[in-house]
């Protein structure tokens, strides 16, 4: 047998969720309405209807679920809050019922030897802001902070592991570009002007999180995805750095550099927002840490007939992929750390999300065998030891996700969990990818 691979003694083991996606509880104790509770009631924007309703009514099942990856020996959990829980109308009052949810959440949590990392944002804005602009109006980073505050002060006595957004490429461009998204828009000038919104409300955020919870770490999480030409040919090469910039460089550079990239501002010319004289400094305060969430890569053409901002095609080569129609390319995950480490020189890495769909079901033993998501996940783990070997500080892994739940326009169509849910009894089934994740937890290291 191979020698197991070993990761660092401190090295973090965790799971990750996000509010809507799992808590159900859409309209109790005095939540306000989400722009993702409106877009999924909106026919025709959600696979077969779904919403969020109920999801994995873990607001009612937190217990059982904490007690669940206690025994599966995760080490961490990352979940986010649901803003409009905690301030139903985004700003002004506080919900206290809502506060006590995740105050409650963070003591089970410890209480059971699991370290909380926190994110603040992770897509359901409050209706009530969307109302007024959503994220294209700029008072909405204000609030932002406001609200990270009011959190902090709650759970910072407790919580040291702080991420301000999750994705705010999927939140400007799949929510206001694409249209695929709350809050359903397709604006380019608008997504620009969210994306900016986003970056500037993560700097305003940092300085409250860190008055209240001393000594913690604080960052962002960016969905990055590495960029491959589909040939050498010249065109081909300046279109996977025209996406490159569009996906990664558009936030890596403004939040570790304090620029927006020099070949996207002239390529966006006629979109690109105004940026007050300050704002660039607030949005490229130091982090503590880069979350990253690595899915798969991308392969890029040119295509004068493509998107009209970038004018790209994405080309699939042979290979793997998932039931989401993504190829699996573990290497992508070396290369994208290697690069984040060399180019950006980023003090800590977390991967905060990295995981697959697979049609997973129950078999006549009431189990729940998924070796295409066991050979998923420790594909990438060899490569996330790989790229710490080579010196890059990545000080933790969250695989995603903890469990089968709401996955946005595609409802409740793909599984993405260690723990199989049967949404309509509620029951939680350990997967065998659940079992191989948590012995690897336990035993700090894989077999490559």
């Amino acid at each position: 047998m191979a020698q197991r691979l070993q990761f660092p003694h401190d090295f973090v083991w965790g799971v990750a969720t996000s509010s809507y996606q799992i808590e159900g509880a859409w309209q109790e104790d005095g939540k306000g309405e989400s722009i993702w509770d409106r877009f999924s009631h909106t026919p025709g924007k959600v696979l077969n209807g779904d919403t969020g309703d109920v999801a994995c009514d873990h607001y009612h099942r937190y217990v059982e679920d904490v007690a669940l990856m206690r025994s599966l020996g995760i080490g961490a959990y990352r979940f986010s809050i649901a803003w409009p829980r905690v301030q139903p109308q985004g700003h002004g009052p506080v919900n206290p019922a809502g506060l006590d949810f995740y105050d409650r959440l963070v003591d089970a949590l410890l209480a059971a030897g699991i370290r909380p990392f926190v994110t603040l944002y992770h897509w359901d804005l409050p209706q009530a802001l969307q109302d007024r602009g959503g994220w294209g109006n700029r008072d909405v980073a204000r609030w932002f902070a406001d609200y990270a505050h009011i959190v902090a002060r709650r759970l910072g006595d407790r919580v040291k592991h702080w991420i301000t957004h999750n994705e705010p490429w999927v939140v400007a461009m799949v929510g206001h570009l694409i249209g695929e998204h709350a809050p359903g828009l397709q604006d380019p000038a608008l997504a620009v002007r969210v994306a900016h919104h986003l970056l500037l409300s993560h700097g305003l955020a940092l300085e409250p999180i860190r008055s209240e919870s001393a000594g913690c770490q604080a960052g962002i999480t960016l969905n990055l995805i590495p960029m491959y030409p589909a040939s050498d040919k010249g065109a081909d090469l300046d279109a996977a750095a025209r996406n490159d910039g569009f996906v990664n460089r558009w936030f890596l550079d403004p939040l570790l550099r304090g620029r927006y990239p020099e070949d996207m501002l002239a390529l966006w010319e006629q979109i690109v927002p105004e940026v007050d004289p300050d704002d660039l400094a607030v949005i490229s305060r130091p982090i503590d840490f880069l979350g990253v969430n690595y899915y798969t890569r991308q392969v890029v053409k040119h295509d004068q007939e493509g998107n009209p901002l970038l004018q790209v095609a994405l080309v699939h080569p042979p290979g793997e992929y998932t039931t989401m129609n993504w190829e699996v390319y573990p290497e992508g995950l070396y290369e994208l750390l290697m690069r984040l480490h060399r180019e950006y020189a980023v003090p800590a890495l977390y991967i905060t999300e990295n995981g697959a769909a697979y049609p997973d079901v129950v078999d006549a033993e009431g189990r729940v065998r998924d070796p295409k998501r066991v050979a998923y996940l420790r594909s990438h783990l060899v490569q996330a030891h790989r790229a710490i070997a080579d010196g890059v500080p990545l000080r933790g892994y969250f695989a995603w996700s903890f469990m089968d739940n709401f996955e946005w326009a595609h409802g409740y169509s793909q599984r993405f969990g260690l723990v199989y849910v049967d949404f309509a009894t509620q029951e939680r089934i350990v997967k065998d990818s659940g079992r191989w994740f948590g012995e690897a937890a336990q035993e700090n290291g894989v077999e490559p």
